[in-house]
């Protein structure tokens, strides 16, 4: 490797919702992190890496959406996101074109203000708002914090995304590459397998019942040499009447959602795959240690 390569850490932060699971899988040109219109579709730290061959590596953290923490589960979550401020080389906070700052933002902008990282601040979704709106918004929050740098950028569309790894690497200094050229994710391929079954779970159901689900994978295992892959999961729940909603009437539902989830397991895994799923109960799991940790969902794990 030629030693004038850089490479470091980049975490995005913001609030649950403004987009920094499609920004990163934009950035990445492949997608890892899962994403839904629903609030707190991240739960862990999800690493992805970025190799330019002439300018070097940056390793994506994608956190879960810093919020007010309603159970065990929630604080985790803020946890992780919030511990990444401090082990990073440079944070992009993603914010949503507005004039108001809340109390949201409030918060993490306190928090910025405890940390000599570099921040970038990414006003995202600029494609839901007039053009001329946008330097208001730059305005608005170039008064609260002396950031590096402002870009407006709309992540679901790629709309000035190409101009980021180049302004990261700016803040990055000299060193090796952390991953091999052609590494995209840490995922284990079993975790990515999972989030896809809860995403489709999340597309598919009621505004009340995706929060409380978790996707264990019981089983994956190639079928021979015939290029199969056989995939039992459980779709694990909080309540009874969950439990039925999930499984729909006539199982349909439950159809609906391995039909998706196989989809798109088979465009990941490039081979063909015989997808089975469950439905449990485990009363109240995001409020117990024990079954939070069960659920791959361990914040003290070196990452």
């Amino acid at each position: 490797m030629e030693a004038n390569l850089k490479s470091g850490f980049v975490t995005l932060i913001g609030r649950p919702n403004v987009g920094k699971s499609t920004l990163m899988n934009c950035l990445i040109g492949q997608k890892i992190a899962i994403t839904s219109k629903k609030p707190q579709t991240t739960r862990n730290r999800i690493q992805t890496v970025y190799t330019e061959e002439s300018k070097g590596q940056i390793v994506f953290l994608d956190t879960p959406g810093i919020h007010k923490a309603k159970n065990k589960l929630g604080e985790y979550m803020v946890n992780v996101a919030e511990r990444t401020l401090r082990e990073v080389d440079v944070i992009l906070w993603l914010v949503e074109p507005s004039n108001f700052i809340g109390a949201g933002e409030r918060h993490i902008l306190e928090m910025l203000k405890k940390t000599d990282t570099p921040v970038i601040l990414i006003i995202n979704k600029t494609d839901m708002v007039k053009r001329e709106e946008i330097l208001g918004f730059i305005d608005t929050y170039r008064k609260e914090y002396d950031f590096a740098e402002i870009v407006p950028l709309s992540a679901l569309r790629g709309e000035n995304t190409e101009i980021l790894p180049d302004l990261i690497f700016k803040y990055l200094t000299y060193g090796p590459m952390f991953y091999d050229e052609d590494t995209i994710t840490d995922q284990p391929e079993r975790q990515i397998v999972a989030e896809i079954i809860r995403e489709k779970s999340l597309h598919a159901l009621e505004e009340e019942v995706p929060h409380g689900i978790a996707v264990t994978i019981e089983r994956m295992k190639e079928r021979g040499k015939k290029g199969i892959v056989d995939i039992d999961a459980t779709i694990v729940c909080e309540r009874d009447s969950h439990k039925g909603i999930i499984i729909g009437k006539g199982g349909n539902m439950l159809k609906k959602i391995g039909t998706n989830a196989r989809y798109e397991i088979e465009r990941l895994l490039d081979c063909k795959v015989n997808l089975k799923l469950w439905v449990k109960v485990k009363k109240d799991w995001r409020d117990s240690d024990y079954l939070i940790k069960n659920f791959g969902y361990r914040e003290n794990e070196d990452y």
